[in-house]
């Protein structure tokens, strides 16, 4: 079985900062991304940032330029550093791992529990 376990989140005034962590395990293929989604109440959940293996990342519009994600292949960890918070980064943080095996095209999924982060005005 796939693993995600988070820890991080709380609470943060807007301008400061906070990072997430989450550590994978199991079997996990090489072709991978492990990264980060939010989702606030009543909405629909959308890419925060993520990183291929090894090391390629992407991030959603709304964060480029104030977060940045890095991950430890060693360890099967990834970690959102997240800066310049806004009460707009208000919301429930899930980590996300997408993997499969390289000769084929169909993705396994899984997710974390969540974490919350709350940023105040």
């Amino acid at each position: 079985q796939v693993q995600l376990v988070e820890s991080g989140g709380g609470m943060a005034q807007a301008g400061g900062s906070l990072r997430l962590s989450c550590k994978a395990s199991g079997s996990i293929f090489s072709t991978n991304v492990l990264g980060w989604y939010r989702q606030t109440p009543g909405g629909e959940r959308e890419l925060v940032a993520a990183v291929t293996y090894p090391n390629i990342p992407q991030y959603g519009d709304s964060v480029r330029g104030r977060f940045s994600i890095l991950r430890d292949n060693t360890k099967n960890t990834v970690v959102l550093q997240m800066s310049r918070l806004m009460p707009a980064d208000t919301a429930v943080y899930y980590c996300n791992l997408k993997t499969r095996p390289r000769w084929l095209q169909t993705w396994n999924d899984y997710w974390g529990q969540g974490t919350q982060v709350t940023v105040s005005s």
